[in-house]
Parts: C-alpha cells; sequence; structure tokens
C-alpha cells in the first residue's frame, strides 16, 4: 500500500518542486500533530488564517450547529440564510459607514476578482492600478494586477489596462487619472516582505483618488482581522477605501472572502445586467458561521491588542548574528537574515526542529512569523528557542 507522501506525490497537483511535505494528522490550538505524534509549533497559521488558532472550541461550536441546520441551499444572493447575514451585520459594525454590505465569496483572489468588477462597473472606466511587488492572487484577473513579472509572464496574455506602480514611491500617484477606475493596495505590503507605508502614503492615495473620481480598493486579506494590532489596517491607518477586500481569517480557518462596500456602489452589481457576478459557494453557512464565532473569539479574547505584546516577546527573544531586523507590527513579521541561502535551510529545515516557517514570495532574504493571535506565552517562546538553535545551524553550515 502506498504511503500518504507518496499518494500526495502521485496524485495531488503540486505548486511547486519543493513542497514541505509535513504530514498532518491533528491539529489544534498552535500545534500541529504528525501521524507518530511529533509536534510542530505553527508559526504561519496557514498563511495568516488562523488567527483564533486550530479547532478553537467557539469555532467548532458554531461549525457543528450548523451543521445540524442546513448546508448550501441555494446560489448566492437569493436566500436569507442566518449565519450570512448576522456575520454581514458583525462585520458591517466594526466598519465605518461607508463599508456596510458585503458580498460574500470563497477567496481572496474571488474577492478580488469581485472587486475589479464592481470599481470597473460602477466608475464605467477600465484601468486599474497596483502595486509593485504586490500580492492579490492568481486567478487570471487578481495576476493581472500582481507586482511581479515573474509569475505573470507565463500567462500572458493577461487583462489589459492595468498598471503598476511604486509603493511608498509618492511621485509615481501622478498616475492615478480621469481614465482610472481604482487602485487596489494592500496596507502593508506582506509578500514584499511586510513593508509598512510610510507616512501620509496611504492618505494620498485616498486624497488622488477622490480628486480624480477613482475608488480605492484595500486588500486586508493578510492584515484584517487583528493581525497587526487592530482589527482592521483602516483603523491602523485612519485612511477609508470606497472597497475592502477581506479573506483568508475571515473564515476561522474555513474557506471564505468577501468584498465590502457602500450601498450605492454594490447596487450596480444587481442590475445591467441581473446576475452580472454570481457564486455557487460564496458565503457557504458553515464557513459564515465559522467567520462570525472567530470574530467574536477576536473581539472578546482582545486578541488583536494581545498580538503587539506578543510581538514584543519575538523581538526581544529572536537576537541572532543571523537577523538583520525582525521587521513589521503585532504578529505579521519578516525575519530578515540578509542571503538567499539562509533563508532557503531555515524554512526548508524548521520542521525538524519542530516548527513550521515560510517563505514571503517577494523577499527572498527574509522568512515569515505569523503564528496564531492567541499562541501562549510559553509556546511562543519555546518555538523561539527552538528557531535560534534552528539560526546556530544555519551559521555552521551556510556559506
Amino acid at each position: 500500500m502506498l504511503t500518504n507522501r507518496q499518494l500526495f506525490l502521485l496524485h495531488m497537483g503540486q505548486t511547486s518542486s519543493s513542497p514541505l511535505l509535513v504530514e498532518v494528522e491533528k491539529a489544534e490550538g498552535s500545534i500541529m500533530y504528525g501521524p507518530d505524534g511529533r509536534k510542530y509549533i505553527d508559526l504561519i497559521s496557514g498563511v495568516s488564517v488562523s488567527n483564533t488558532g486550530h479547532r478553537h472550541p467557539k469555532v467548532i461550536e458554531a461549525i457543528r450547529k450548523q451543521l445540524d441546520s442546513y448546508l448550501h441551499l441555494m446560489v448566492y444572493g437569493e436566500m436569507i440564510q442566518s449565519p450570512q447575514v448576522r456575520f454581514a451585520e458583525h462585520l458591517s459594525s466594526l466598519l465605518p459607514d461607508c463599508l456596510n454590505v458585503c458580498y460574500f465569496v470563497n477567496s481572496g483572489s474571488e474577492a478580488v476578482e469581485g472587486a475589479m468588477k464592481l470599481a470597473r462597473k460602477y466608475t464605467r472606466r477600465s484601468r486599474i492600478i497596483s502595486f509593485k511587488n504586490a500580492y492579490h492572487g492568481s486567478t487570471c484577473g487578481a495576476l493581472s494586477i500582481q507586482g511581479s513579472e515573474f509569475y505573470k509572464n507565463a500567462f500572458r496574455p493577461l487583462l489589459p489596462d492595468t498598471l503598476q506602480i511604486g509603493f511608498n514611491d509618492f511621485d509615481s500617484l501622478e498616475s492615478i487619472d480621469e481614465h482610472t477606475a481604482c487602485v487596489i493596495v494592500e496596507p502593508v505590503q506582506a509578500e514584499a516582505g511586510v513593508i509598512y507605508p510610510e507616512s501620509g502614503f496611504l492618505q494620498e492615495i485616498r486624497n488622488r483618488c477622490s480628486n480624480k473620481g477613482a475608488l480605492l480598493v484595500f486588500d486586508e486579506v493578510q492584515t484584517g482581522f487583528g493581525r497587526i494590532g487592530k482589527m482592521f489596517a483602516i483603523d491602523r491607518f485612519g485612511v477609508v477605501p470606497d472597497i475592502l477586500v477581506l479573506a483568508k481569517a475571515i473564515g476561522g480557518g474555513m474557506p471564505l472572502g468577501a468584498f465590502i462596500s457602500s450601498g450605492e456602489i454594490m447596487a450596480v452589481l444587481s442590475n445591467n445586467p441581473q446576475l452580472g457576478h454570481i457564486t455557487t459557494f460564496g458565503g457557504h453557512p458553515v464557513c459564515c458561521a465559522a467567520g462570525l464565532a472567530s470574530l467574536e473569539v477576536i473581539i472578546e479574547e482582545n486578541l488583536s491588542e494581545e498580538c503587539i505584546r506578543k510581538s514584543g516577546l519575538i523581538k526581544k527573544t529572536l537576537v541572532h548574528p543571523l537577523i538583520h531586523e525582525v521587521r513589521g507590527e503585532g504578529l505579521l513579521l519578516a525575519v530578515e537574515v540578509k542571503k538567499p541561502e539562509y533563508t532557503q535551510y531555515i524554512v526548508a529545515n524548521a520542521p525538524g526542529f519542530g516548527i513550521i516557517l515560510d517563505y514571503f514570495l517577494f523577499c527572498n532574504t527574509a522568512f515569515r512569523i505569523a503564528p496564531p493571535l492567541n499562541i501562549p506565552d510559553d509556546i511562543l517562546i519555546q518555538s523561539c528557542k527552538q528557531l535560534l538553535m534552528l539560526l546556530d545551524e544555519t551559521e555552521k553550515n551556510v556559506r
């Protein structure tokens, strides 16, 4: 009989030639367990997904309760389903008044695609501006506005009338003009290695969009739900977009995404043509029930505030000759080690030290630390010590 590892390599479509190949049988809180009982401390949360940890009791309870009621009923937007409407109401209560209508989908890429269509239809313009080293997904539309030619070239031709400009380049904002449908920006560039905007940069984008009649879209797929010390980057930077894109942590570990806007803007999707943007499984009731429960946990357990304190623990503990800096706020951090060879060795060998780490797509000299926001202090410190041992080995073996 073939092993799960062999079956994985034989029958599963692969995303790279070097997957982590860590087999997980169970996950609880901040720990993953292999079939042999080996423990791995999760320091990436499935790439900013498991903000409330794996299988939080309240999330599991909400899923079980919804399973006893109903699963899929109808394509999105036709039937009144309590998990959807209650979750949309709670999200709206946490956001500025102009972000009060939610359109649920299945993923971040889908949410970005929806936001792009919404902006083009509302403004009746075609140009979409994004930023170099930005990541917005891998579907054709989202890939068109991605900020790296390396990942785009093999799939061209992509969508026309897109433009990528420099992040933190104030002069490049002159490109926003009367032909621009929207500007989509990550308030913090995650895959670029956790790059924060310079003071006033996001506000200047907002000003320029308002002056030229373009919409501003925030992609908070990675920064949302407490990850950088505030519930949303909107709260951190004080800049309000016209459309907000959410995914990853929104579902509490279940597949879910959303784009959120005002009633006025969102209304254009419901006519001319009707059913111009539809999804079969978007806003699945089980996923919305999980998402609502996870959001309530983040609020009740003050996880946004806690992750700022835990970020301080990481930065205090991770002192090593290979570490140039630990960049970021909250629990979305980039550990800069300056050499791609260090990064490759560290991420590849982390499971052997009982920790799970990850790369950034557009920054090969740093690796990601983004654990669950509720990771206990003792486990967090233990993981840092295990990482320091890995760094010692890296220093010896990599030249």
